[in-house]
């Protein structure tokens, strides 16, 4: 007589058991879709990025030619040209030698922005991406971007990452937590059955 009540809670018991056994595994499908389309983004969205630093590159020489072709007219090299102009009396003009400097800088930031970014290797691009981003690029970039389906390896390299990291993140927040609460909670009424069969014996 005792094994029927524990028979029929093991009945009732086992849809929902189930049913966390589904929702589980529909959560780890959702979560490595998720991922896969997340991550899978990255390498487009720093080519869209890599497209407008070149722009600003491209941009940033134009200008500094203009400054190269009024030196050559004088004359005088570039930094001759900005060493003589800060060092003006006139204010107005003091403040032109620091604009054509920080024109060079510029452009010479830019450069190495490019390069760095054109050559890295597929592992080596996201540090490299955020050791040179340049926040106001990267905002007008984010402003127009359009996601794209991968189709490069790189693309899928980054997609299958992001499966993984989205798995893990399922199972260390959602998965194992709510798996430490139900064994606490089968020990304690293990106990408790045990008490209470220890009290009616």
């Amino acid at each position: 007589m005792e094994l029927l009540p524990c028979v029929a809670r093991m009945r009732w018991t086992r849809p929902f058991s189930a049913a966390g056994t589904a929702g589980g595994k529909f959560l780890d499908r959702a979560a490595c879709v998720a991922g896969a389309l997340v991550f899978s983004q990255a390498p487009e969205f720093m080519q869209q990025y890599l497209q407008r630093l070149g722009g600003h590159l491209d941009e940033a020489r134009r200008q500094l030619q203009q400054f190269q072709a009024v030196a050559t007219q004088s004359g005088l090299t570039l930094d001759e040209l900005i060493a003589k102009t800060s060092g003006n009396a006139d204010a107005a003009v003091a403040r032109l030698g620091g604009v054509m400097h920080a024109a060079a800088e510029r452009a010479d930031s830019l450069y190495s922005a490019e390069t760095a970014l054109r050559t890295a290797s597929l592992w080596e691009r996201p540090f490299v991406f955020l050791r040179h981003l340049d926040p106001g690029i990267a905002r007008a970039t984010w402003s127009v971007f359009k996601p794209a389906v991968p189709t490069t390896m790189e693309g899928l390299v980054y997609a299958a990452i992001g499966v993984a990291v989205a798995l893990l993140l399922v199972h260390v927040l959602c998965v194992w937590p709510c798996r430490a609460v139900l064994r606490r909670r089968r020990r304690h009424k293990r106990v408790v059955d045990g008490t209470a069969g220890a009290v009616e014996r």
